[in-house]
């Protein structure tokens, strides 16, 4: 009798964990018994939002391109974010694998789910929703702490941003993705966000898919106050400058051919504001 009184003593002082919870952006419910201690993630921005949300240390697998911070650039490689491999994510026995819906797509979620690992499918659309996605991270990985203070510093630049740049009319603004072929994004994708922060507004805002394929002439013919390119690194392309054969576009006519490097506006991390204060610097330049 005795000895049971004493294990139940024991045991009462034990701590206990409460299943952490959340709801990722494919409307999924995702429950952890205890914080992630071992984290894929199969994306470049996944990965730079595990490192902002404090859970850096925890990534045992990411994707190619995975390059900020530096320290992402030694995590193993389990494939590409096109091309990941399965039994490369298995071989690093995660407890949770970060995911991103449009890119990574969903198909490959039912074996994950299958094989008993925890998935969270990322997928901002809107500036508010990096720090939820931070948030979401911190609370899986056990690092809640760090993760609210980023995202709170997040919201505070986003919030300095909304009050300094607004506009009454907006700029009308072509982002170029790339040239050949011609692409860009459309209204529900976060660089028109990003755009409607700075006082613009995107001119394929109205297309229907998310990173559209669309020829010059539909250019020509919406006429935009500003092109504005990304590229595949920190150089201007020179391909910008091909719209200076069309000297009668409103954007050449003005000046108005802006670069920004791609992965401070196609990435949607906590840098993504410092992509933002460049575009609102570069529409301010603008007449209003």
């Amino acid at each position: 009798m005795i000895r049971h009184c004493l294990w139940l003593l024991l045991w009462s002082s034990l701590p206990t964990f409460a299943a952490l919870e959340v709801t990722d952006f494919a409307g999924r419910r995702v429950t952890l018994e205890q914080p992630a201690q071992r984290i894929v993630a199969l994306a470049p921005h996944t990965v730079e939002n595990a490192f902002a949300a404090g859970a850096g240390n925890k990534l045992v697998g990411a994707v190619s391109h995975s390059d900020y911070p530096e320290a992402a650039r030694a995590i193993p490689r389990v494939g590409s974010y096109q091309a990941w491999s399965l039994e490369s994510i298995i071989a690093q026995q995660p407890d949770l694998v970060l995911m991103w819906g449009s890119g990574n797509g969903l198909d490959g979620l039912p074996t994950l789910e299958r094989l008993g690992i925890p998935v969270y499918v990322s997928e901002p659309r809107r500036l508010e929703e990096i720090p939820r996605t931070l948030r979401a991270i911190g609370l899986l990985a056990g690092t809640g702490e760090v993760a609210e203070r980023r995202a709170s510093e997040f919201e505070d630049e986003l919030a300095r941003l909304r009050r300094e740049y607004g506009r009454e009319k907006p700029v009308s603004v072509f982002y170029e993705v790339w040239n050949k072929p011609l692409q860009t994004l459309n209204g529900e994708h976060y660089v028109s966000d990003v755009i409607a922060l700075c006082g613009g507004r995107n001119i394929f805002d109205d297309a229907d898919y998310l990173a559209p394929k669309i020829n010059v002439e539909a250019v020509l013919a919406r006429d935009p106050q500003v092109i504005l390119a990304s590229g595949m690194g920190a150089a201007r392309p020179e391909w910008l400058d091909e719209w200076r054969a069309y000297p009668h576009l409103r954007a050449v006519r003005d000046q108005a051919l802006f670069f920004i490097h791609p992965d401070l506006l196609q990435r949607p991390t906590t840098r993504l504001l410092q992509g933002a204060r460049q575009m609102c610097e570069q529409l301010a330049t603008l007449p209003r």
